[in-house]
């Protein structure tokens, strides 16, 4: 009787162990690789093939245009001044100094007398002659009050004494008007000499006070 009920026994038990097993679910395939491959990964293309679609690559962007260097503006030249002077001439006869006035454009000092000395040496009155019409002016340069004049001389420029001594008084007198003036000294072909044409003495440097003005 007990060897029945622990047949019994032992049948219920087996019955249950294998009820068990079969509501395990069942193991998915794995792939060639040893994974396993589920159902709902990848999307299979016609051919069975799950090969990624091919990505486009950007094409790069242009490079940015570069403005031209604006164009850099010339400095404004300086404004002409006007200025109306007295220039010192000779009478047809050389005995003395005549006056006139005449107006001078320039920038600056250094243009202003340059042009003072050029009109010294043109005049369109007859009773008006320059003392200076001959004479080449080379260079002339003014600093710290002082006028160099650089002169040369050819053989018709010479004048008799009392021409050369109205020549100078002439000069002096033309660029001492001009307060900022303070001396003058005439150079002939860049070296200082005695005498302009030989009678005169000519001072190095010529002032007010030398000349007596």
């Amino acid at each position: 009787m007990n060897k029945k009920w622990i047949y019994t026994g032992a049948a219920v038990l087996l019955l249950l162990v294998i009820s068990g097993c079969g509501d395990k679910p069942a193991a998915a395939p794995a792939d060639s690789a040893g994974q396993v491959v589920s159902g709902a990964e990848g999307n299979a293309d016609s051919g069975g093939n799950n090969t990624p679609a091919a990505t486009s690559t950007p094409e790069p962007a242009p490079p940015a245009a570069t403005e031209a260097p604006a164009a850099t503006e010339k400095p404004a030249e300086p404004a002409k001044q006007s200025q109306t002077i007295q220039v010192y001439y000779t009478d047809p006869q050389q005995s003395d100094l005549v006056a006139a006035e005449v107006q001078v454009s320039f920038t600056d000092d250094k243009e202003k007398f340059t042009e003072a000395f050029k009109a010294l040496q043109n005049s369109s009155n007859a009773d008006q002659i320059p003392l200076w019409g001959k004479i080449e002016l080379k260079s002339l340069e003014f600093s710290n009050g002082q006028i160099v004049l650089d002169v040369h001389k050819p053989d018709e420029a010479q004048l008799g004494a009392g021409g050369e001594a109205l020549a100078i008084s002439a000069l002096s007198q033309t660029f001492f008007q001009f307060a900022e003036v303070k001396n003058i000294d005439v150079l002939v072909d860049g070296e200082q000499v005695d005498s302009l044409m030989g009678h005169v003495d000519l001072v190095h440097p010529m002032t007010r006070e030398n000349n007596g003005l």
